[in-house]
């Protein structure tokens, strides 16, 4: 197969781009080595669009955060994914952290953030009544809001892929041989031509730079950890911060846009690029951290753990360049936090890029940027309700409990690629409740199965080897 651009990478960067790249009247490919996409730190990050007063002024991170965060109204609304400007507080409880924020209202300046303030402890504590009475001084940041980074990276994948865009799962990347007009990508089934490639490969982004050659960054994998409470906690209506250090923007609680609250991450470096496990030591520093800031959080409603591990670099901003040895390989590497945030912003300038490369691409004029979303039962009126039983009666049969997921939502999402636990989790919600999939799984599996022509014992719960099922019951007893 050969294509005007390929992209290596189903993040939120690497959907993003292929949607953006879908405007345009060329072939686009995006490789995936996962059974999905959004399955690494796009799965598993606080979903937070940050203001972006907290980047160094000059930097990417600075101008791509700010212009990507006012447009996500636009890119929320079209790809009909949650998002609510709740707005952020960092807070201080001494002399010295007082400082800290004085510097970042400074920055927030220079780099154009608007609406942004900073406001007197008693201000504070008007805002959000839970934190900490402690707390002295704070910078309001009005624009901050949040989203469900995962269901972003699904709409801008499922819009691609409307508008023209070929996507290839369970396909890593194994060898690139650079071509006078281009590249010949490998993977362990079958290779792909390119005029162009957009790295975007996340943890592993320097590993790919450096199959044509190119070792001019490398990836420093960091573990953030993060607890979820159930939607009966009291939650929070604003975002907490503390006061942020060299190692990030420190533990945080903040509700989400699904009506929980949770608290996070920690921030630790490793060596390991796969190792997301949850540990006892980054638990209680969560729990004794948060506290600080929000005394009142009641860490018994909390229904899981999580952790996810960001592509940190060896540099201190954003890597979204040319390649130095392949001008036609666009890096976007080392998109950590605020990654998120920068993500429309982001795949517009590697669109500018490969059009500075000389790749010529004009408008699509039958581009569709509406992608609908999975009707959600849970969210629909009484009327509502009543219409889509009417029309389909799937609506009826409620399969996760706790979320309130209907076999049609289900089935829906198995229609849309879906076929694993965790796919169909991340675009229903069905197992994202209190008992976390205990009673709603066996109903998936069988729904799964049934619709996408998959023995229940090949189902996985996140591809590969992750099976479910070893085998049955009745023959185990013989």
């Amino acid at each position: 197969m050969r294509v005007d651009v390929l992209i290596i990478g189903g993040g939120v960067i690497g959907c993003a781009a292929a949607r953006e790249l879908s405007r345009k009247r060329i072939s686009v490919a995006l490789l995936e080595a996962a059974d999905d996409v959004a399955t690494k730190a796009s799965a598993a990050n606080s979903g937070i669009v940050h203001a972006g007063y907290d980047a160094p002024p000059g930097s990417l991170m600075a101008r791509l955060n700010v212009a990507g965060n006012a447009m996500y109204a636009n890119w929320c609304d079209e790809l009909q994914v949650p998002l609510s400007r709740v707005g952020s507080l960092v807070v201080a409880v001494n002399g010295e952290e007082d400082k800290v924020l004085d510097t970042l209202y400074q920055q927030g300046q220079q780099n154009k953030v608007p609406e942004l303030s900073i406001v007197s402890g008693g201000e504070a504590h008007a805002l959000e009544p839970k934190l900490s009475l402690d707390v002295t001084k704070a910078l309001h940041a009005k624009t901050c809001a949040i989203t469900c980074p995962y269901q972003l990276t699904i709409a801008c994948f499922e819009n691609a892929m409307s508008n023209g865009v070929s996507f290839y799962h369970n396909t890593p990347v194994t060898a690139i041989e650079k071509q006078a007009d281009g590249f010949i990508v490998k993977s362990p089934n079958r290779q792909f031509e390119a005029r162009f490639i957009i790295n975007a490969a996340g943890l592993f982004a320097d590993d790919i730079a450096r199959m044509i050659g190119d070792d001019s960054f490398a990836i420093l994998p960091r573990k953030g950890e993060y607890l979820l409470l159930d939607h009966s906690a009291d939650n929070l209506s604003k975002v907490i911060f503390q006061t942020p250090t060299n190692m990030g923007k420190g533990v945080l609680v903040a509700p989400t846009v699904d009506g929980n609250a949770y608290a996070g991450p920690t921030a630790t470096d490793q060596d390991s690029r796969e190792d997301n496990d949850t540990t006892f030591k980054g638990m209680e520093s969560i729990r004794q951290m948060a506290i600080q800031s929000v005394p009142s959080i009641n860490f018994r409603e909390v229904i899981t753990a999580f952790a996810g591990l960001r592509a940190h670099s060896d540099s201190t901003d954003f890597i979204i360049r040319p390649s130095y040895t392949a001008p036609h390989m666009i890096h976007a590497a080392g998109i950590c936090s605020p990654g998120l945030s920068s993500a429309p912003a982001i795949a517009g300038l590697l669109v500018e890029l490969l059009q500075n490369a000389g790749l010529f691409m004009p408008e699509k004029e039958n581009f569709q940027p509406i992608r609908p979303a999975i009707r959600r039962f849970a969210e629909m009126t009484f009327n509502e309700r009543k219409a889509a039983i009417e029309e389909n009666p799937l609506y009826s049969r409620i399969i996760c409990r706790c979320e309130a997921i209907t076999e049609a939502e289900i089935v829906e999402a198995v229609k849309r690629g879906a076929r694993s636990l965790d796919a169909v989790k991340r675009r229903t919600r069905a197992g994202m409740g209190r008992c976390q999939g205990g009673f709603c799984s066996p109903r998936v599996m069988e729904i799964i199965s049934r619709e996408a022509t998959i023995p229940m014992l090949s189902l996985t719960k996140f591809g590969g080897k992750s099976t479910l099922l070893t085998g049955k019951l009745k023959e185990a007893r013989q």
